[in-house]
């Protein structure tokens, strides 16, 4: 895995900053997303989350009990986010609806893309507690995706087969850009997000 990039990691510290506070509670929280994504979850120590951070071993303790309590922090901030992005689509139609809120979740997760793959892949590691409460935040996430779908095959906008199966297969296009986006390729996060939402579109239209 490669590290969070100078801009990538800039727009974390911004992004966290109203939600993560006292300053170093924050550079603790964005040295672990990046620890993580670099080595990941079980092969990264607390030791190594406090150097990049500058700080002492001893001083995650005091803002975190424990390395996994940090895991949960950065999956809770980063589902609520991305539940945040997608609720503040409102368009009526849901044709609209359905390419804002791909194009939004497609580039968040080229734009944070080393803190998605932490976000989404490391779930695993959540204790049985923390794990139900991210997993209460994906159930909405999905139900907001999955809503979209239903309002446009009630409107004649989509046509498919399985509602729940096509909400799911949105959402898996939208996430797996953090898997293979690379800053330098052709496309910028904006990009991605607009071939996205089109993609989807013609995925969910009626066929002619």
């Amino acid at each position: 895995m490669t590290s969070l990039g100078e801009a990538e990691f800039a727009l974390l510290d911004q992004s966290w900053h109203d939600a993560i506070t006292p300053d170093a509670a924050r550079r603790m929280l964005i040295a672990a997303a990046q620890a993580f994504a670099d080595k990941g979850y079980h092969a990264t120590t607390t030791r190594d989350i406090a150097a990049r951070a500058g700080m002492s071993p001893a001083a995650v303790y005091i803002h975190y009990r424990s390395k996994e309590d940090l895991l949960f922090q950065i999956s809770k901030i980063g589902h609520e986010r991305s539940l945040k992005l997608l609720t503040a689509v409102q368009d009526p139609d849901p044709a609209d609806r359905m390419a804002a809120t791909v194009a939004a979740f497609a580039s968040w997760h080229a734009e944070f893309r080393t803190t998605a793959r932490v976000v989404q892949y490391e779930l695993g590691a959540l204790s049985p507690e923390h794990h139900a409460v991210v997993a209460e935040l994906r159930r909405k996430i999905e139900t907001h995706v999955r809503v979209i779908v239903e309002d446009g095959v009630k409107s004649g906008a989509f046509q498919v087969p399985d509602q729940n199966g096509a909400a799911l297969a949105v959402l898996s296009l939208c996430i797996d850009v953090a898997r293979w986006y690379r800053p330098d390729g052709k496309r910028t996060p904006r990009e991605i997000g607009e071939l996205y939402a089109d993609l989807v579109l013609r995925m969910l239209r009626p066929l002619s």
